[in-house]
């Protein structure tokens, strides 16, 4: 393990502890799970952005007008 220095609101603060001790946790493994948890996210939407890769792209001002004339704005 490494040790870092993390600031928290003091708000953030008081809810990590109370919520490290009613799951007998540390706040340092719900903070070690949550990066993980974020990074986890980060791979599946890199995932997703390499698979959709190649599809064509769409303007957004030609698709707000294509839906306009398709009376769906």
């Amino acid at each position: 393990m490494k040790r870092a220095t993390v600031y928290f609101d003091e708000d953030l603060h008081r809810a990590l502890k109370v919520k490290a001790a009613e799951a007998a946790s540390s706040v340092s493994d719900l903070v070690n799970d949550a990066v993980r948890q974020s990074f986890a996210e980060d791979l599946e939407d890199l995932e997703a952005f390499r698979d959709r890769e190649n599809e064509p792209t769409v303007d957004f001002e030609e698709f707000l007008k294509k839906l306009k004339e398709d009376g769906k704005l």
